[in-house]
């Protein structure tokens, strides 16, 4: 019965929301969908790795450009929240990467939840030119999903024990291998 809602008609619209929320709220789960439907498609054949990819990718495209309208029109300091000091340092932090390599930061902060939110609004803000940003951030979230559904779909091909087998080993890998790009950041900041 679980391998049903994943592999339904609805499983691609269900990742593609999730996808879209953790745009704004890094606590929904969308990573993680994109690898457990990578995942289900590789053990199952359904819904197709391709459709996972290009769902995915769209919808973490269309949450990016949302968030860069957000900051186009906002700005950075409109709402409290938006002048705390840990906010204020993530943005400037984003600006600086912005500067130095659009392309570079759009690609490496699609994989980091707080600094991709921060690299939205501050492109939106500094008023990075659209075609530009739209392009470059539709790339980096296609990239993103193929990686993402990659993992679930390798982790897939090499664990025995089907679809729900699949998706916890590949979700557990997803989550390892973030940590430890997340230390391994750190480790370089300091």
């Amino acid at each position: 019965m679980p391998t049903d809602l994943l592999t339904g008609p609805w499983a691609l619209a269900i990742m593609s929301l999730l996808v879209l929320g953790d745009s704004f709220f890094v606590v929904i789960p969308g990573e993680i969908a994109v690898t457990a439907l990578g995942a289900v498609s590789a053990a199952s054949g359904s819904p197709p790795l391709w459709a996972v990819i290009v769902c995915g990718g769209a919808a973490a495209a269309l949450g990016d450009a949302t968030v860069y309208v957000i900051g186009r029109t906002v700005g950075t300091e409109r709402w409290r929240w938006m002048r705390a000091p840990r906010v204020q340092r993530a943005l400037a932090w984003a600006r600086r990467r912005l500067d130095g390599g659009m392309a570079t930061v759009l690609f490496t902060a699609r994989f980091v939840p707080f600094a991709r939110l921060a690299v939205n609004l501050v492109a939106g803000a500094s008023r990075v030119h659209p075609a530009r940003y739209l392009s470059l951030a539709g790339l980096a979230a296609l990239g993103w999903a193929a990686y993402q559904a990659s993992i679930g779909a390798l982790v897939a091909a090499i664990v025995p024990g089907g679809p729900v087998v699949a998706v916890l080993v590949s979700v557990a890998v997803a989550l390892g291998l973030g940590a430890a790009i997340d230390l391994v950041t750190r480790r370089v900041r300091r």
